[in-house]
Protein backbone atom coordinates (compact mmCIF):
# COMPACT_ATOMS: atom_id res chain seq x y z
CA UNK A 1 0.00 0.00 0.00
CA UNK A 2 1.33 3.44 -0.91
CA UNK A 3 1.31 6.28 1.64
CA UNK A 4 -1.45 7.99 -0.35
CA UNK A 5 -3.59 4.85 -0.29
CA UNK A 6 -2.96 4.50 3.43
CA UNK A 7 -4.09 8.06 4.05
CA UNK A 8 -7.25 7.69 1.97
CA UNK A 9 -8.16 4.46 3.74
CA UNK A 10 -7.76 6.18 7.08
CA UNK A 11 -9.99 9.00 5.86
CA UNK A 12 -12.66 6.41 5.12
CA UNK A 13 -12.41 5.37 8.75
CA UNK A 14 -12.99 9.00 9.75
CA UNK A 15 -16.22 8.96 7.71
CA UNK A 16 -17.42 5.99 9.76
CA UNK A 17 -16.50 7.71 13.04
CA UNK A 18 -18.39 10.86 12.05
CA UNK A 19 -21.37 8.85 10.81
CA UNK A 20 -21.65 7.11 14.17
CA UNK A 21 -22.30 10.50 15.80
CA UNK A 22 -25.55 11.14 13.93
CA UNK A 23 -27.64 11.65 17.06
CA UNK A 24 -25.20 14.23 18.45
CA UNK A 25 -25.02 15.98 15.08
CA UNK A 26 -28.79 16.31 15.04
CA UNK A 27 -28.79 17.64 18.62
CA UNK A 28 -26.27 20.32 17.64
CA UNK A 29 -28.42 21.20 14.63
CA UNK A 30 -31.51 21.54 16.84
CA UNK A 31 -29.73 24.03 19.09
CA UNK A 32 -28.16 25.99 16.23
CA UNK A 33 -31.40 26.23 14.25
CA UNK A 34 -33.27 27.48 17.32
CA UNK A 35 -30.75 30.30 17.76
CA UNK A 36 -30.94 31.32 14.11
CA UNK A 37 -34.75 31.19 14.07
CA UNK A 38 -34.74 33.43 17.15
CA UNK A 39 -32.86 36.05 15.13
CA UNK A 40 -29.62 35.35 16.95
CA UNK A 41 -26.37 33.61 15.92
CA UNK A 42 -24.16 30.63 16.47
CA UNK A 43 -20.71 31.85 17.53
CA UNK A 44 -17.85 29.96 15.90
CA UNK A 45 -14.35 29.93 17.39
CA UNK A 46 -11.16 28.16 16.49
CA UNK A 47 -7.51 29.03 16.97
CA UNK A 48 -4.59 27.62 15.01
CA UNK A 49 -5.64 25.35 12.18
CA UNK A 50 -9.10 25.01 13.73
CA UNK A 51 -9.79 28.25 11.90
CA UNK A 52 -10.33 26.07 8.82
CA UNK A 53 -13.45 24.49 10.32
CA UNK A 54 -14.80 27.92 11.30
CA UNK A 55 -14.49 29.14 7.72
CA UNK A 56 -16.04 25.90 6.47
CA UNK A 57 -19.22 26.83 8.36
CA UNK A 58 -19.47 30.40 7.05
CA UNK A 59 -18.92 32.12 4.66
CA UNK A 60 -18.36 29.89 1.66
CA UNK A 61 -20.39 28.28 -1.12
CA UNK A 62 -23.11 26.09 0.32
CA UNK A 63 -23.30 28.06 3.58
CA UNK A 64 -25.69 30.65 4.91
CA UNK A 65 -25.99 33.44 7.51
CA UNK A 66 -26.71 32.81 11.15
CA UNK A 67 -23.13 32.20 12.22
CA UNK A 68 -20.63 34.59 13.80
CA UNK A 69 -17.09 33.47 12.89
CA UNK A 70 -14.63 34.65 15.52
CA UNK A 71 -11.15 34.26 14.06
CA UNK A 72 -8.22 36.15 15.57
CA UNK A 73 -5.39 36.73 13.09
CA UNK A 74 -2.88 36.78 15.94
CA UNK A 75 -3.56 33.08 16.52
CA UNK A 76 -4.34 31.90 12.99
CA UNK A 77 -2.04 33.73 10.55
CA UNK A 78 0.38 30.97 9.56
CA UNK A 79 1.83 32.16 6.28
CA UNK A 80 5.00 33.80 7.54
CA UNK A 81 5.87 30.87 9.87
CA UNK A 82 8.83 32.69 11.51
CA UNK A 83 9.71 36.31 12.14
CA UNK A 84 7.06 38.95 12.80
CA UNK A 85 3.60 37.35 13.08
CA UNK A 86 5.21 33.91 13.19
CA UNK A 87 4.02 30.61 14.57
CA UNK A 88 5.90 30.89 17.86
CA UNK A 89 3.88 33.97 18.80
CA UNK A 90 0.59 32.44 17.63
CA UNK A 91 1.13 29.29 19.70
CA UNK A 92 2.10 31.40 22.72
CA UNK A 93 -1.00 33.57 22.45
CA UNK A 94 -3.27 30.54 22.21
CA UNK A 95 -2.30 29.80 25.80
CA UNK A 96 -2.70 33.32 27.18
CA UNK A 97 -5.21 33.49 30.06
CA UNK A 98 -7.72 36.31 29.77
CA UNK A 99 -7.50 36.70 25.99
CA UNK A 100 -10.85 34.98 25.40
CA UNK A 101 -12.58 37.51 27.66
CA UNK A 102 -11.00 40.39 25.74
CA UNK A 103 -12.24 38.92 22.47
CA UNK A 104 -15.80 38.43 23.73
CA UNK A 105 -15.83 42.00 25.10
CA UNK A 106 -16.57 43.02 21.49
CA UNK A 107 -19.94 41.27 21.35
CA UNK A 108 -23.31 41.50 23.02
CA UNK A 109 -24.03 37.90 23.93
CA UNK A 110 -27.37 36.27 24.71
CA UNK A 111 -28.57 33.01 26.18
CA UNK A 112 -30.49 32.64 22.89
CA UNK A 113 -27.15 32.24 21.10
CA UNK A 114 -25.26 28.98 20.67
CA UNK A 115 -21.59 28.30 20.06
CA UNK A 116 -19.27 25.90 18.28
CA UNK A 117 -15.69 25.81 19.57
CA UNK A 118 -13.08 23.77 17.73
CA UNK A 119 -9.74 22.56 19.12
CA UNK A 120 -8.11 19.30 18.09
CA UNK A 121 -6.31 18.80 21.40
CA UNK A 122 -8.90 20.60 23.50
CA UNK A 123 -6.01 21.56 25.77
CA UNK A 124 -5.11 25.15 24.84
CA UNK A 125 -6.18 27.94 27.16
CA UNK A 126 -8.02 30.34 24.84
CA UNK A 127 -10.52 27.82 23.36
CA UNK A 128 -11.18 26.43 26.85
CA UNK A 129 -11.79 29.87 28.34
CA UNK A 130 -13.89 30.83 25.32
CA UNK A 131 -16.21 27.86 25.82
CA UNK A 132 -16.39 28.43 29.57
CA UNK A 133 -17.31 32.11 29.14
CA UNK A 134 -19.95 31.34 26.51
CA UNK A 135 -21.52 28.74 28.80
CA UNK A 136 -21.52 31.35 31.57
CA UNK A 137 -23.73 33.50 29.33
CA UNK A 138 -26.29 30.69 29.34
CA UNK A 139 -25.76 29.36 25.83
CA UNK A 140 -25.30 25.80 24.63
CA UNK A 141 -21.71 25.10 23.58
CA UNK A 142 -20.75 22.37 21.13
CA UNK A 143 -17.09 21.33 20.98
CA UNK A 144 -15.26 19.59 18.18
CA UNK A 145 -12.13 17.81 19.37
CA UNK A 146 -10.03 14.80 18.40
CA UNK A 147 -11.00 12.55 21.28
CA UNK A 148 -7.99 10.22 21.22
CA UNK A 149 -5.58 13.13 20.94
CA UNK A 150 -7.30 15.13 23.68
CA UNK A 151 -7.42 12.18 26.08
CA UNK A 152 -3.69 11.57 25.60
CA UNK A 153 -2.72 15.25 25.95
CA UNK A 154 -1.98 17.38 29.01
CA UNK A 155 -4.03 20.53 29.31
CA UNK A 156 -2.41 23.95 29.57
CA UNK A 157 -5.31 25.31 31.62
CA UNK A 158 -4.37 26.24 35.20
CA UNK A 159 -7.44 24.49 36.65
CA UNK A 160 -6.83 21.30 34.71
CA UNK A 161 -9.82 21.80 32.42
CA UNK A 162 -10.05 20.60 28.85
CA UNK A 163 -12.45 21.85 26.20
CA UNK A 164 -14.56 18.74 26.67
CA UNK A 165 -15.16 19.85 30.28
CA UNK A 166 -16.66 23.15 29.11
CA UNK A 167 -19.09 21.93 26.45
CA UNK A 168 -22.67 20.72 26.50
CA UNK A 169 -21.98 18.41 23.57
CA UNK A 170 -18.67 16.99 22.33
CA UNK A 171 -18.07 15.78 18.77
CA UNK A 172 -15.04 13.75 17.72
CA UNK A 173 -13.10 14.23 14.47
CA UNK A 174 -11.77 10.69 14.80
CA UNK A 175 -8.16 11.76 14.24
CA UNK A 176 -5.52 9.71 16.10
CA UNK A 177 -3.13 10.80 18.84
CA UNK A 178 -0.85 13.42 17.33
CA UNK A 179 -3.28 13.98 14.41
CA UNK A 180 -0.94 12.64 11.70
CA UNK A 181 -2.20 9.35 10.26
CA UNK A 182 0.47 7.87 7.95
CA UNK A 183 3.70 6.12 8.89
CA UNK A 184 6.38 6.18 6.20
CA UNK A 185 9.08 3.48 6.32
CA UNK A 186 12.37 4.98 7.46
CA UNK A 187 10.68 8.08 8.93
CA UNK A 188 10.31 8.01 12.71
CA UNK A 189 7.35 10.41 12.93
CA UNK A 190 3.96 10.16 11.15
CA UNK A 191 2.68 12.60 8.53
CA UNK A 192 -0.63 13.71 6.99
CA UNK A 193 -3.09 14.92 9.67
CA UNK A 194 -6.76 14.00 9.76
CA UNK A 195 -8.49 16.35 12.19
CA UNK A 196 -9.43 18.86 9.49
CA UNK A 197 -11.11 16.12 7.45
CA UNK A 198 -13.18 14.94 10.39
CA UNK A 199 -13.89 18.49 11.58
CA UNK A 200 -15.12 19.67 8.20
CA UNK A 201 -17.35 16.61 7.81
CA UNK A 202 -18.92 17.34 11.19
CA UNK A 203 -19.37 21.02 10.34
CA UNK A 204 -21.08 20.31 7.03
CA UNK A 205 -23.26 17.56 8.43
CA UNK A 206 -24.49 20.01 11.06
CA UNK A 207 -24.91 22.72 8.43
CA UNK A 208 -27.07 20.49 6.25
CA UNK A 209 -29.28 19.56 9.20
CA UNK A 210 -29.64 23.22 10.20
CA UNK A 211 -30.68 24.14 6.65
CA UNK A 212 -33.43 21.52 6.77
CA UNK A 213 -34.72 22.79 10.10
CA UNK A 214 -34.78 26.40 8.91
CA UNK A 215 -36.57 25.41 5.71
CA UNK A 216 -39.10 23.24 7.55
CA UNK A 217 -39.80 26.23 9.83
CA UNK A 218 -40.66 28.40 6.83
CA UNK A 219 -37.42 30.38 6.94
CA UNK A 220 -35.24 28.83 4.22
CA UNK A 221 -31.70 30.21 4.40
CA UNK A 222 -30.08 32.48 1.82
CA UNK A 223 -27.36 30.08 0.65
CA UNK A 224 -24.21 31.33 -1.04
CA UNK A 225 -24.51 29.55 -4.39
CA UNK A 226 -22.35 29.45 -7.49
CA UNK A 227 -23.48 31.09 -10.68
CA UNK A 228 -22.70 27.78 -12.39
CA UNK A 229 -25.65 26.33 -10.45
CA UNK A 230 -28.26 29.11 -10.45
CA UNK A 231 -26.96 31.59 -12.99
CA UNK A 232 -24.94 34.74 -12.38
CA UNK A 233 -27.88 37.05 -11.62
CA UNK A 234 -29.46 34.73 -9.05
CA UNK A 235 -26.08 33.99 -7.49
CA UNK A 236 -25.45 37.72 -7.05
CA UNK A 237 -28.88 38.16 -5.46
CA UNK A 238 -28.18 35.35 -3.00
CA UNK A 239 -24.75 36.68 -2.08
CA UNK A 240 -26.05 40.19 -1.45
CA UNK A 241 -29.04 38.94 0.54
CA UNK A 242 -26.86 36.64 2.64
CA UNK A 243 -24.29 39.33 3.39
CA UNK A 244 -27.03 41.82 4.26
CA UNK A 245 -28.59 39.36 6.68
CA UNK A 246 -25.22 38.62 8.23
CA UNK A 247 -24.66 42.35 8.68
CA UNK A 248 -27.99 42.79 10.45
CA UNK A 249 -27.28 39.93 12.83
CA UNK A 250 -23.76 41.10 13.63
CA UNK A 251 -25.02 44.66 14.12
CA UNK A 252 -27.10 43.36 17.04
CA UNK A 253 -23.98 41.85 18.59
CA UNK A 254 -21.85 44.94 18.18
CA UNK A 255 -24.58 47.34 19.21
CA UNK A 256 -25.05 45.65 22.57
CA UNK A 257 -21.40 44.95 23.41
CA UNK A 258 -20.43 45.31 27.03
CA UNK A 259 -18.24 43.95 29.83
CA UNK A 260 -18.03 40.20 30.27
CA UNK A 261 -17.17 38.19 33.34
CA UNK A 262 -13.90 36.25 33.52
Amino acid sequence: MTPAEDYLNRCRTLVDIVSAQRVAIEQAADWFAASILAGRVVHLFGAGHSRIVVEEMWPRYGSFPGFNPIVELSMTFHNLVVGANGQRQAMFLENTPGLAARILRNFGLSSDDCALVISSSGCNVVPIEMAKLLQKQGMKVVAIISRQHSDASTTNHADGLKLSDCADLVLDTGAPIGDAMVTVPGLDTPVAPGSTIGGCMLANAIKAEVAKRLTDAGQPPQVLTSGAVVGRERATELFEAAYDEHGRRVAKLLGTAGPRGS
